[in-house]
């Protein structure tokens, strides 16, 4: 089935814009859903309220130019009547983005902040950041209601290739760098750099957190896929399965999942708590052998995105086409046109995909399946629950099997 189009964000052009360097290596939506955020290729980094943006699109087609109706950016204190009404902004981060995302202050289910009783910034329970990592190392922290710098952090020492904020409010910020370094950052504490995570023996490509935040997920070249425990801040365990270079990873929004994409013309699901693989998305035909483990780079996989239902996943490859998949079925369920793709995520309420391409964005309706019983169940008991607790559960095997995501 072909997915339907909801609207599409298009970069202005220039006479003088070179379409070098407008490659759009990252897509954001904020976590309760009021803001959405893309880098525009070059430096900029656009910033627009979600709900005005779907409005635009109901009210004018699928169309919209990125500037249109674009604020430039006001430099005071964010203040109650700027939160209630979200402002469009534009932000000029000073050199190349390659990755962004957004991090909130909700209440802290557990606070790893460290207790000092002076801080530059008091960050409030309604407080939006967004993290934007750069081309010379550099990551810088804004103010979302206003387009306000607040930090520029400095450690790595060279690109920032992806961001992830810890999901329980705790403004812990974990950067994964082209350095061979992924490296902890505690945004309460002025930015503090808390710990330097070393394993990777070359490019980290990604990064991403379980729902509980105490599982990060590294992934990079030389097929690394690296689980690291973030009490302690030790690897886990390292996964095998991958036959090229991993790009990148997500978690399913019950944590027992892991879904990654690689060169290697592969999507891997696994159980990242036993470290098998229980599901493979093939996006060449037939599959390539470990000896040709890049497979035609026409078809390697750039991207990957779990929707909020547990039940599908988005895949962007080099092929020109965006695929939606179910975890139990082996073929796309949807697909859509997309050239020059590089990103792709899912909106917080996952009823919309937003792929970047060349500095502009595109939307398509997610597909509408009711969960089954079984999957309802599987995604209750497993946000709290490892695969290990539920395999010594004191039921019977045949209920074991039904909680259980079977290969």
């Amino acid at each position: 089935a072909r997915s339907r189009t909801v609207g599409e964000l298009l970069a202005p052009t220039s006479p003088f814009d070179k379409k070098c360097g407008r490659e759009n290596w990252t897509v954001a939506f904020a976590p309760d859903g009021s803001y959405f955020a893309w880098s525009q290729g070059h430096r900029i980094v656009k910033l627009v309220p979600w709900a005005q943006c779907l409005n635009n699109f109901l009210l004018h087609g699928t169309k919209n130019v990125a500037n249109s109706i674009s604020l430039r950016l006001s430099r005071q204190n964010s203040d109650s009547s700027q939160k209630n009404k979200p402002c469009e902004h534009i932000i000029d981060c000073g050199d190349i983005v390659w990755s962004l995302a957004f991090g909130s202050s909700v209440p802290e289910k557990q606070s790893r902040c460290v207790n000092i009783e002076w801080h530059r910034f008091k960050f409030g329970q309604d407080q939006l950041l967004l993290a934007t990592g750069l081309n010379n190392g550099r990551i810088k922290i804004w103010d979302v209601y206003t387009g306000k710098l607040l930090l520029n952090l400095m450690d790595h020492t060279e690109v920032v290739r992806d961001l992830t904020f810890a999901p329980d409010g705790s403004l812990i910020l974990v950067s994964a760098s082209r350095d061979k370094t992924l490296r902890v950052w505690d945004l309460k504490d002025d930015g503090n750099m808390m710990k330097v995570l070393r394993g990777h023996q070359n490019w980290v490509y990604g990064c991403a957190f379980s729902p509980d935040s105490s599982i990060l997920c590294s992934v990079g070249a030389s097929k690394a896929v690296f689980l690291w425990d973030m009490d302690k801040y030790s690897m886990i365990r390292k996964l095998e399965g991958h036959h090229n270079d991993v790009v990148a990873c997500e978690f399913s929004p019950d944590g027992a999942l892991l879904a990654t994409a690689s060169y290697d013309t592969r999507v891997y699901v696994w159980d990242p708590h036993i470290g098998v693989i229980l599901m493979e998305f093939g996006h060449l035909f037939p599959p390539p052998t470990p000896i040709f483990a890049g497979g035609a780079n026409d078809r390697w996989v750039r991207s990957v995105s779990f929707s909020h239902d547990g039940l599908h996943i988005a895949s962007l490859a080099d092929d020109k086409m965006v695929r939606f998949w179910r975890i139990d079925e082996d073929y796309p369920v949807q697909v859509a046109p997309l050239n020059n793709g590089l990103c792709c995520t899912f909106s917080t309420d996952g009823s919309v995909l937003a792929a970047g391409q060349d500095g502009s964005v595109y939307f398509w309706a997610t597909p509408k399946q009711v969960s089954s019983l079984q999957h309802l169940c599987r995604m209750a008991i497993r946000r709290v629950m490892p695969t290990s607790l539920v395999k010594n559960l004191p039921i019977p095997s045949k209920m074991v099997e039904f909680l259980c995501y079977q290969i």
